[in-house]
């Protein structure tokens, strides 16, 4: 079993709470996966949050698929807060970091309720377009599950001193 590094500035790490809520809210992120002659692979990547699993669709071959299918590790970055205060000479800054597990979906089921899932979350409440988008695409399409296995947030350590703590 894998042990993973404990926050060095522990005070600016957020709640789990907090942290999961930036998932939750965040549009998009960087997946970083063991690439082409092992050099790292990052790629920004819009995604939906559920149940501890960050979930993603990507095209049937690729890049990323062979880098998932050569290695099962990875690691997922969302930024919530990036103001750069140059007079300061520092960013005020709210991120989040995962580690995991990366799978191709092959369950047939289980790639279609994660398609509707990701569907539904950047264009909700439209159910029919939906349907047709997924009967016209859904075979030209690769679901991809992230098991998180270690998840921390962060933020500035004045954004933690602005809320008097």
């Amino acid at each position: 079993m894998t042990t993973f590094r404990s926050m060095r500035r522990i005070k600016q790490q957020l709640s789990a709470e907090a942290t999961v809520s930036i998932l939750k809210n965040a549009s998009s992120g960087v997946l970083a996966l063991l690439g082409d002659d092992d050099y790292p692979y990052a790629v920004p990547i819009s995604y939906v949050y559920a149940n501890n699993k960050l979930y993603f669709h990507t095209a049937l071959a690729g890049h990323k698929v062979d880098a998932i299918r050569k290695c099962d590790k990875a690691s997922f970055c969302v930024i919530d807060k990036d103001e750069v205060h140059g007079q300061e000479y520092t960013t005020y800054f709210r991120s989040v970091i995962a580690f995991g597990r990366i799978h191709l979906i092959e369950d047939p089921d289980e790639k279609v309720a994660t398609a509707r899932m990701l569907g539904n979350r950047y264009n909700p409440n439209s159910d029919e377009a939906l349907e047709k988008e997924l009967a016209k695409g859904l075979s030209r399409m690769m679901m991809i599950r992230f098991d998180i296995e270690h998840l921390t947030g962060k933020e500035a350590i004045e954004l933690v001193r602005g809320r008097g703590m």
